[in-house]
């Protein structure tokens, strides 16, 4: 017959070890920088969506500026028909 493993008395103090964050394990300046660079990297990536919007806006109007009369009278909505 094979032995049965007995419980270790060791397990439960290691549990409570498993249990602590990262939180808990760090230092608080260290964890302090930590929240500084997040906060850091959100603001950069928003002024990166900021920026991508304005070249899309500007990219949009010089397409519009650059169309010609045929191509306006195309994209419009109006039915000129309408009108004769």
């Amino acid at each position: 017959m094979k032995k049965r493993k007995q419980p270790n008395k060791h397990q439960s103090a290691s549990s409570k070890e498993d249990l602590l964050t990262l939180k808990d394990s760090l230092n608080a300046d260290i964890l302090e920088q930590l929240k500084v660079k997040q906060k850091e990297l959100k603001e950069q990536e928003q002024q990166q969506k900021e920026a991508e919007k304005k070249r899309k806006k500007e990219e949009r109007r010089q397409r519009e500026k650059n169309k010609s009369f045929e191509e306006l009278l195309n994209d419009s909505s109006m039915d000129w028909t309408k009108f004769k």
